[in-house]
């Protein structure tokens, strides 16, 4: 089972960037998102906040780490690599804080759409697919680090946050703010996407009525606002504005 788990990992590792959104829209056109849970329409809009605060807390962990220290996910040539074992900032807190994020702003997001079924497969999913990248990178580190990788995996949860050791971990270390907006800008902008064409979807799913027609005009409005900040931000880097706080460890 593990070696079956460790294909899938690097298959994952190197494909995720085309294959996770993929996934996401092909369990969201399942089915349309709910507008009631238990026929209770306060209780959508609770299920909502819920689901978008799982989605910040997300974004702000993801933050955290890159504003502290910044780890290259993507690898070599989309192969799991690393060229030093980085433990300070929020890898000393957590072995995978990224990943930890990830799922978090997934889980938030199948729970705004709330079908069920989207919810329990997208959860289960992402989950076996972030274990399979995990034991992926793990044997590639203890490969490549030995004893210094063990004591670190004795020392730091998988994907608990060993929140304790935050102030040791990141003492001396300053946050940079423009390197999380230079390096999460894209995680940021998708997931507002996402969000946006959910509840677009939920709005429109039978028939957008003249009392939704308004909100309907909003969410195409804000949609084209995350576009173009998107756009801006992207042309910002490309022009090299990031260049020296983003290479900045």
């Amino acid at each position: 089972m593990k070696n079956l788990m460790l294909k899938i990992g690097t298959f994952f590792f190197k494909y995720r960037n085309q294959a996770f959104p993929l996934i996401i829209v092909a369990l969201f056109i399942t089915a349309p998102p709910t507008t009631t849970v238990l026929g209770n329409e306060a209780l959508e809009q609770w299920k909502d906040i819920g689901a978008l605060v799982i989605i910040i807390a997300g974004l702000l962990l993801r933050a955290t780490v890159i504003g502290y220290a910044y780890i290259k996910r993507g690898g070599l040539n989309k192969r799991v690599y690393a060229k030093d074992l980085v433990t300070e900032g929020m890898f000393g807190v957590c072995r995978n804080p990224l990943y930890v994020g990830n799922m978090l702003v997934y889980s938030g997001l199948f729970l705004f759409h709330g079908n069920p079924v989207v919810v329990v497969i997208g959860c289960l999913l992402f989950s076996f697919i972030y274990q399979c990248i995990v034991y992926a990178e793990e044997e590639f580190l203890a490969g490549k680090f030995g004893e210094a990788y063990s004591a670190y995996c004795r020392d730091v949860p998988r994907w608990g946050l060993k929140l304790g050791a935050f102030s040791a971990s990141t003492e001396g270390m300053s946050f940079n703010m423009r390197r999380v907006i230079a390096k999460d800008y894209s995680t940021m902008s998708s997931t507002l996407i996402a969000l946006l064409a959910t509840e677009f979807y939920r709005v429109a799913a039978d028939s957008i009525s003249d009392r939704e027609m308004s909100y309907a005009i909003a969410l195409i409005g804000l949609f084209v606002v995350v576009i173009a900040l998107t756009g801006l931000v992207s042309s910002l880097k490309k022009r090299g504005v990031f260049d020296e706080l983003a290479t900045a460890h």
